[in-house]
C-alpha cells in the first residue's frame, strides 16, 4: 500500500538526482573556465533519466541497500557516490566548443551562467512537484 502511495515520487527523486549532477558538472566547468585544455561537460537530463528508469530507478536501488552508510544510524540514506556516478554516466557527455580559444578550453561562461540558472530553476520546480504531493497525500490521509 505504501508503495503504491510513493511510487510517483520515485520520477520527481530520480530528477532531482540528475539535477543535482548535471549542476554539479555545470559548477566544475565554471570553475574551470580558466583552465588551459578544460573540455566542458553536461549531463543529459534524457539520457540519464531513461538510464534510472530502465535500471529499475534510484529509489529502488536505494531500497535494495546499494545506498551508502551514514555517519550515523539516525540519518537518512541518500544515496551513493556510485549510484550517482552511474547515472551520470549514462548521461554525461562533452559540450560542443562554441568559441575557439587559444588554450583550447571549451568552456563558454555566458552559456554556463545561463545552464546553471536554468537547471536551478528546474530543480527547484522538481522540489515544488514533490512538496504538493506530499501536502495532497497528507490531506488525503487526514481526510480533509
Amino acid at each position: 500500500m505504501f508503495a503504491q502511495m510513493t511510487s510517483g515520487l520515485d520520477l520527481h527523486a530520480n530528477a532531482l538526482l540528475v539535477r543535482a549532477e548535471r549542476q554539479r558538472a555545470i559548477a566544475s566547468n565554471i570553475a574551470n573556465a580558466d583552465t588551459p585544455g578544460y573540455v566542458a561537460r553536461d549531463v543529459n537530463f534524457k539520457d540519464a533519466m531513461a538510464a534510472a528508469s530502465g535500471n529499475r530507478g534510484l529509489a529502488t536501488a536505494l531500497q535494495n541497500g546499494t545506498g551508502n552508510a551514514t555517519a550515523h544510524p539516525g540519518h537518512i540514506s541518500i544515496g551513493n557516490a556510485k549510484t550517482a556516478e552511474s547515472l551520470s554516466a549514462a548521461g554525461r557527455a562533452y559540450t560542443v566548443q562554441t568559441q575557439p580559444s587559444m588554450d583550447n578550453n571549451s568552456v563558454d561562461l555566458d552559456r554556463e551562467r545561463a545552464s546553471f540558472v536554468d537547471n536551478a530553476v528546474r530543480y527547484e520546480t522538481t522540489l515544488r512537484f514533490i512538496n504538493g504531493y506530499s501536502k495532497t497525500m497528507l490531506s488525503a490521509i487526514q481526510g480533509q
